[in-house]
């Protein structure tokens, strides 16, 4: 668990990681330098979930190499599927982090929303939904290793 106390704020604890495969974790289908790494590190403190579409279908050997498992959401109502899956997690104990428009229910209802705008971009809602902003995915995962940075920018 990851616990992060935020002044003026509820205290956060994080029991789950739900991410967002291709545009978040992956470019092109192939997995983000510096990704597997962070999330080897976090998993010793956090339950990890890949959720996604699976756009370029190398869903299955990213997980394979971060020894994750990944579930595909339908192609059909996308941003559902993914805050439903959050909530069967139990959203008050959840991190999320994306980039897409079918990212922003999840990133919405997640204890922490975190928005990735990374060198695909990020979907206008994706980053009205989540109260953090990072400029890349190893950014987003370095604010979850080192939650005083969270508190910094969330305290009110």
């Amino acid at each position: 668990m990851i616990k992060i106390d935020i002044p003026g704020l509820a205290p956060l604890r994080l029991s789950h990681l739900v991410l967002d495969v291709n545009g978040t974790l992956a470019l092109d289908g192939g997995l983000i330098e510096g990704v597997g790494e962070r999330l080897r590190r976090l998993a010793g403190e956090i339950e990890i979930h890949l959720v996604t579409a699976d756009t370029f279908g190398t869903t299955d050997a990213i997980a394979r190499a971060l020894g994750l498992r990944s579930t595909l959401i339908p192609l059909h109502n996308q941003a559902e599927a993914k805050r439903a899956h959050v909530e069967r997690l139990g959203a008050d104990a959840v991190a999320a982090i994306g980039n897409g428009a079918n990212d922003a229910l999840m990133l919405e209802r997640a204890a922490l929303g975190i928005a990735v705008l990374g060198p695909e971009g990020a979907a206008t809602v994706a980053l009205l939904a989540a109260p953090v902003a990072v400029r890349d995915i190893q950014c987003g995962l370095d604010l979850l290793l080192h939650p005083r940075r969270l508190a910094a920018t969330l305290r009110r």
